[in-house]
Formats: structure tokens, sequence, C-alpha cells
């Protein structure tokens, strides 16, 4: 495990996707709302989260990803997901990050990021890192200034399993970037 006091952090094993698909839709849940359907956020996004992560977790990207849980007594309290090398601008793509309630606001979101950044900087010293957000998720975006982030794009979101009917309209996207990943790490 990696540091020591408080929650611990770890890599994801095949047998953690369902805990990580549980919170996974609750944070879908409870931020994508007005983005994403209700009918998907209170019907199958949980079986959606659990194929989806079932199938990262089964068949990792041999040393193409990363998913990094926070877990203390028992408990995932959050998880960060990166994709290495996903683009050759931007570099590594936090294609999810998402801390429960009860973990929100104590830092657990910052040492994710580190996390994150750790296993970007491990893979490819110079490469850079980003992440996209919903538009409408403010809390997030603040998040990712806090930490140094810029917001270089906007662009339509894409829908969850390409299913155009899990979108309400046509909700953005912001792309938030650190040119090196090593800035996480600080």
């Amino acid at each position: 495990m990696i540091g020591t006091a408080g929650p611990q952090l770890r890599r994801a094993r095949r047998a953690d996707a369902p805990r990580i698909a549980r919170l996974h839709a609750e944070s879908w849940r409870r931020y994508y709302r007005g983005a994403y359907a209700d009918a998907f956020l209170d019907g199958e996004v949980e079986a959606d989260r659990r194929d989806e992560w079932s199938r990262r977790l089964q068949e990792p990207e041999l040393g193409r990803t990363a998913t990094i849980l926070a877990e203390q007594g028992g408990s995932l309290l959050g998880f960060v997901h990166v994709i290495l090398d996903d683009d050759p601008t931007w570099g590594a793509l936090v294609d999810n990050i998402h801390v429960a309630v009860a973990g929100q606001r104590s830092g657990l979101g910052t040492r994710l990021m580190t996390a994150a950044g750790e296993a970007v900087v491990e893979r490819s010293a110079k490469s850079g890192l980003y992440v996209w957000v919903l538009e409408q998720n403010v809390p997030a975006q603040a998040f990712y200034q806090a930490r140094g982030g810029r917001c270089v794009e906007r662009a339509p979101a894409v829908a969850p399993g390409g299913a155009a009917g899990r979108l309400v309209g046509a909700p953005l996207k912001l792309r938030y970037v650190w040119p090196q990943a090593e800035a996480l790490r600080r």
C-alpha cells in the first residue's frame, strides 16, 4: 500500500470491480444528473459500470492503465483510473476520479491525483496529463483548477457506452490539462 496515514492507496484488482462500479454509479448519480438521462442514472447505471469495470480489471491493458483505490477500514473511499500515453499532445488521461461523499474535502482527491501523477511519471517522466469534466460539474472544475489544471478546450460530451439516449440534450465537457504530470507530485 502507498502511504501510511488515513486512507491507504493501492492498485485495484479484479475482485474490486463491483465496489468501484458502485462508487462510480453513485458519483454519476450525484454530479451528472441533468446531463445523463434519469432513466439511465436511476436504472442501469450500476450494471453498466459493473460491466465496464469487470472488463477493465479482467483484461488490464498491460502497462497502459493504472487504477488506484483509496480505502479505510475496508471501505472504498475513492479511486482514480489513468490511461497512460492516451493522447500525443496532452499525454495521459485521468479517465475517472471519484471520491465518496464521506471522503470529500479531506485531501483524498488530492492524494489520488498525486498518485495518478506518480503513475504517469513512472511511465514517462515528461508526459502531461489531462481530464475531461462535464461543464455542469463546477465543483470538479474548481478542484482541478486548485491543483494547477488549466481549461483548454470545450467539446460535446460522449454518451456512456455510446448510447445517445443516455444523454439529456447536448451536454458539454471541458478538458483540463497539466503539461507536466510531475506538477501533480508536488
